[in-house]
């Protein structure tokens, strides 16, 4: 069984490196337009508290979240926006205080579940630990845009380690969330992560391999990055396949950024 405290420590670190980053903003800043189209600043921070909240009930009330899930499947192109929406809304001041309040109580409860449990969600259920990593994963996301719209360069850390994991873990969903019937057989995962280390996923000997930096990795896997503009490389048609449709996140596939004509 999966010791959920290291993720949930790195989420809260996560958390609080976008938090300083938000922190001393000045309220027009919060107005600056993302990569996200449509999205400014307060809107990436209003989604991360509005999915902090999602992820809060499912763990705390699951009839409450129910609902939620209803009111996603009756607009499962907008309910997103339609959350960002309502909190980039609030002052700035009003929305830092409530994805600060809410993401403790997350925090607390993920802390707190039972050694075990398994929580609904958008996709398949989550143990406390995976719901911490796809937190993380969105926080680190979001806090990208936040800081490209800032103009600011956030080096990366070996947190990345939970969202490579989750990219990996995360392949027949990428395929699911296409239409696609997943391969049968494992991939092998090979990335170099920021610290210089090899993380390495499935079999040593698969014939479908994707090698390459982490970071470029998790970009793609969260979709912040065209794969033009990566050094990854697939290794067999299926592993070329896969970093085509590539996807963390739960939810319909989505469009991913546009290549930037510039191979890193």
């Amino acid at each position: 069984m999966s010791d959920p405290t290291p993720v949930i420590d790195d989420l809260r670190d996560e958390s609080g490196e976008l938090d300083r980053l938000v922190a001393g903003l000045d309220p027009d800043r919060w107005t600056l337009a993302t990569p996200a189209p449509r999205w400014s600043v307060a809107h990436q921070i209003a989604h991360l508290a509005w999915t902090d909240r999602s992820a809060l009930l499912a763990v705390t009330d699951g009839e409450a979240f129910r609902e939620l899930v209803e009111k996603a499947l009756a607009a499962p192109e907008s309910f997103v926006d339609e959350g960002a929406e309502e909190g980039a809304r609030l002052p700035p001041a009003e929305l830092l205080a409530r994805w600060r309040e809410g993401r403790l109580a997350l925090e607390n409860a993920l802390r707190a579940a039972r050694p075990g449990a398994r929580f609904p969600w958008y996709g398949p259920p989550m143990s406390a630990a995976s719901m911490a990593t796809a937190r993380l994963m969105e926080t680190w996301a979001h806090g990208l845009d936040v800081a490209d719209a800032l103009g600011v360069v956030r080096a990366p850390s070996d947190r990345l380690r939970h969202v490579a994991r989750l990219g990996v873990r995360t392949r027949d969903f990428a395929y699911s969330a296409h239409g696609l019937t997943p391969p049968a057989d494992a991939f092998r995962v090979e990335l170099l992560a920021p610290g210089g280390d090899l993380w390495t996923y499935g079999p040593e000997d698969a014939p479908q391999r994707v090698t390459g930096p982490a970071l470029d990795f998790c970009l793609l896997v969260t979709q912040r990055i065209h794969r033009s503009d990566t050094a990854l490389r697939a290794h067999g048609p299926d592993a070329d396949r896969w970093l085509d449709l590539a996807q963390a996140f739960a939810g319909p596939a989505g469009p991913g950024r546009p290549p930037q004509g510039a191979a890193r």
